[in-house]
This record gives C-alpha cells, structure tokens and sequence, in this order.
C-alpha cells in the first residue's frame, strides 16, 4: 500500500514538473480567477508573492493600492463557493525565461465596467507567482438592443396621502410632504416613516362647499354640497443649501386664517429630533381669499442660493379678475414668481417694478405654476405652468419677465372672457406648450447611470391622464419629446432624482405611491 502511494506521489511530481511553464502560468491566474469569482481568499492570497503591491481602478487621475493580502481578505465577506456576477477570462500571456505577462479581462455588470488586469508574474523557487497587478476599466460593450433604455416602474412606498414633493437627506432618508396629510420622514429601505412634529397648525384643509355663501365663480355650482380640499394641503418642503450645517427646512403650504380664507405661505424651521422648531414665517401671498385653486407653491433654491417661489393667481374662472388682472397688477401678490434671501429678505438686486410694487417680485403672468427645476448646464430655472383649457406650458425664468396671463395664453379660457389689452406690455413666450392637456407639475432634469442615454434630459410628469414625458433639449428648446408609460398611466405630482441618480416618481392619489424607475436594460 505504502509503495502505491510513493509511486503515485512521484507519477504526481511527474507530470506537474513535465508542465510548461505557459500551464504552470496559465494554473496560477485561473487559481486567482477562481478565487474572485467563488470567494476562496486563501486561492487569491496563494497566486500572489506574499505582500505584492497592487494598484485598483479608481478612476483616470488617481491610485489606489493596496497589498494582495488586503485584496484576499475582501473576499472573505460572503460564504465561500457563493459565485459573483463576474465572469473573467484570460486574454493574454507571454513569458520571457523566469518572467511573465498576463492579460485578464473581467466584466462587473453592477458597475457597468469591463476591467483589464494587468498582471505581472515571477518565476520563485519552481513557482510562478503574481508580483505585481495594476487594472483599467471601460464601459462593458453593449449588445444593440441592450443601448435601447427600458425603463420599468417599482413601487417603493404606499399609502401615502396625496404626496406633492420630496427632498433626500441623503441616499436613503427623505422627507415628504403629503398634501392631505403630514410631513414625513421615511427611510426608503426599512420603510419606517415618522410624522414630523412642530408643523404649522393653520394649513387649509378640506371644506364643505355651499356655492350660496360665496361669489359666484369662487366654487363651480357643480361642487355644491361636496367636500374637498381641492389644491390645498401642503406643498414643497425643501432643504436648506447648508442643510448639514444649520439643518433648516423650508415648507410652502396654503394657510389659511379664521373664516377659512387661504393662501400661499412659505416658512422655515430647524429639523432637530423629527421636530420643526424656530419656526419663522418667510412669505405670504396676502391677501387671504376663498375658494381653494391655483395656490403655485413651488420652491427651488437657484445657483445664487436665493429661494424662488411661485404663486398662483387663485382665480377657477378668469372673469374673477379685476379689468387690471391680478396676474398683471404688481401691487397684487398673486400669479407672481418671487425671489427672496433665505432668512426672508429681499435681495438687492431683485427687478425693479416700481415702489407701489408688493416686495420680493420677480417676474409676473402666472397662472398656476407648481414645478421648479435647474438646467444642468446654463443653470437656467425652468418652470412648468398649468392651462386651463390646452396652454399647459414650460417657461425659462427671466428676471422682470412677464409671461402673459390671462392676456396672452397658448390656451383658451373656461368662459367667453376677454382680457382688457395692456398698453406696452412685452410678454415672454414659452419655451414649449403642448397640444394636449398635460397639467405639467415637479419637473426634473436628468443626471444618473441608470439612465446613461438620458442625462441632460428634461423629465416632466403630468396629472392629467397620468403622463409623463422625457424631453431631450438643445440651446433652450425642446428638440423632441417622448411619452413614457403609455400603458401604465397614473397621475404624477413629482419626478426627482436622488444623490445618486436614481429617478423616482410621486403619485397624486389618496393611496398615492413613490415608484422608482430603473433601467431593466442595464
């Protein structure tokens, strides 16, 4: 028994000496891929000389080293024999006496790059061990069908009441405003959601609606009897530029005062524990009226770190405007965009409208505009406005500018108005309406990986017929638009895009939703 095993031991030897050099190589790289792909470190750390410096990809302009001990232990994070998404093949080898060159392709699909290992290997003692190791990356080539974005809806978080806005703390903690409900914090992967403690006690809420108290036109006499909060509730809640740092949190809502009159109020506070506390009031859209339409309440701090608010005009019927309509009157608050300082005070440089004008204006002719965005590139603020029947519009925001309403609309009105001409007023047109009614709210441009094919890329949902359209754009004009999820509709509030790029999407029903959208191509 003895003398078998000697013989098979040495039969053994035999053939592993009778190797080439090329095999015994080509053993020690496969021994190294074996080991990433099924995470047996001991099978890394044995196809390297003990301490070997190697250098990672870590972008063009940097390096990143660590020892071959280091890089084995990585892989004792998962059971061993449990395959990774990362299939490797060797490329290249060429050895020349005691010394070799070898080439290792390997795919990553969570990153989306194919990295090439650059290994150098020794001859040591009869064994060929890796000495050295340095790596690149390019994008992993794609199969044509595999370059055409597939974007797929997944529902998040549920039960959520009417939301209109978000705003991440960071990747995972968010805060949201439901209109009909509360303001919430929720982490997007336990789903734990807490009430925000501190809020306002003078947000307008839903009424029973008798048409024979109010002016006519204030309530269409088809909600008579009915109950509704209509547009009110809350709007934008929206961090601070220096949220880290002093933690303050700004919240548009419609308040409203003891007879149940309401309009647009902006306020700030600082987030501690969950709670709002050193409330402050910053703007409101006096004066107080009935009838719960058309409030704006859309926030956004621009490049200058100033906060830009839109105010509707609050009129259902344009025959309740003045012969000097509201939107066009700059003593009136109302149909306006405002620019203000953080703490509330107003900026030196704001449009010059007159001294009889209201404080903080900055551009006029506003129907109803919810939704606020930066472009990319110019830093332009883009803006989305709502028609009344068709005139649903996108707007760049120009100091001083006047966008038109009611005077000039891309639209028609809801009755037989007609607005008084204006003696030498200039209006702004739009950068794009569409022919439908879209009801164009939370808008965002695009920038993330998901959607490589995207970025740049003006992301508009609507709540009418639940649409929602990806617009590409090119020195300020829309050059083409596309509809997405024509199959799956559902009215949308807000489209936003996280710290780290991913899209997601709000729902505007009483069992509203986030969603997020991925690339299932990806």
């Amino acid at each position: 028994m003895k003398t078998r095993f000697l013989i098979l031991f040495l039969l053994t030897c035999h053939i592993i000496h009778a190797q080439t050099d090329y095999e015994l190589v080509t053993h020690t790289l496969n021994q190294f891929i074996i080991g990433t792909q099924y995470n047996y470190p001991d099978s890394i750390a044995l196809s390297f000389y003990p301490d070997t410096r190697m250098f990672l990809y870590n972008g063009t302009d940097s390096a990143f080293h660590m020892t071959s001990e280091e890089y084995a232990a990585l892989y004792s994070r998962r059971k061993h024999g449990i395959p990774n998404n990362r299939p490797s093949k060797i490329t290249h080898i060429e050895i020349d006496e005691d010394v070799a060159y070898a080439k290792i392709e390997v795919d990553i699909p969570y990153f989306g790059n194919r990295y090439h290992d650059l290994l150098l290997l020794k001859k040591i003692l009869g064994e060929w061990k890796i000495v050295s190791k340095a790596t690149s990356a390019t994008p992993i080539p794609r199969k044509p069908e595999k370059l055409i974005p597939k974007p797929v809806k997944e529902v998040v978080i549920s039960e959520l009441n009417h939301p209109w806005s978000m705003a991440f703390i960071n990747e995972r903690d968010v805060l949201i405003a439901e209109k009909d409900g509360t303001v919430l914090r929720v982490n997007l992967e336990t789903k734990e959601r807490i009430s925000i403690k501190g809020l306002p006690k003078d947000v307008a809420r839903a009424i029973k609606i008798d048409t024979s108290k109010f002016e006519k036109g204030v309530f269409p006499y088809s909600l008579h009897g009915k109950t509704a909060s209509f547009n009110a509730g809350w709007f934008q809640v929206l961090l601070d530029p220096d949220f880290e740092a002093n933690k303050y949190v700004y919240i548009s809502y419609a308040a409203e005062n003891k007879e149940r009159a309401s309009t647009t109020k902006v306020i700030r506070g600082k987030l501690e524990n969950n709670h709002l506390t050193e409330l402050k009031t910053l703007f409101v859209a006096e004066p107080y009226t009935h009838g719960l339409f058309h409030y704006g309440g859309g926030m956004i701090f621009g490049p200058d770190n100033k906060l830009y608010i839109t105010v509707g005009e609050r009129n259902f019927f344009e025959y309740m405007n003045p012969e000097l309509p509201v939107a066009q009157d700059v003593k009136d608050r109302r149909g306006k965009v405002y620019r203000i300082n953080p703490d509330g005070s107003i900026p030196h440089d704001n449009p010059d409208y007159g001294s009889a004008a209201v404080k903080g204006l900055y551009a006029i002719g506003i129907r109803a505009s919810q939704g606020l965005t930066i472009h990319p590139e110019t830093h332009d603020i883009w803006f989305s406005e709502h028609g009344t029947n068709l005139g649903d519009e996108l707007n760049i925001l120009q100091a001083g500018a006047n966008y038109g309403w009611p005077n000039v609309t891309t639209g028609t009105y809801r009755t037989d108005y007609k607005p008084k001409s204006i003696p030498n007023a200039t209006y702004t047109a739009p950068i794009y309406y569409w022919s439908q009614t879209v009801a164009p709210t939370g808008l965002t441009f695009y920038a993330g990986h998901e959607f490589p094919q995207w970025n740049g890329d003006l992301i508009v949902p609507g709540l009418s017929k639940g649409s929602l359209w990806r617009m590409k754009t090119e020195n300020d004009q829309i050059i083409s638009a596309e509809q997405l999820f024509i199959e799956d509709p559902v009215r949308i509030r807000k489209a936003i895009v996280s710290p780290k790029g991913q899209l997601y999407l709000l729902t505007d029903e009483e069992n509203g939703k986030l969603i997020w959208v991925y690339n299932e191509n990806n």
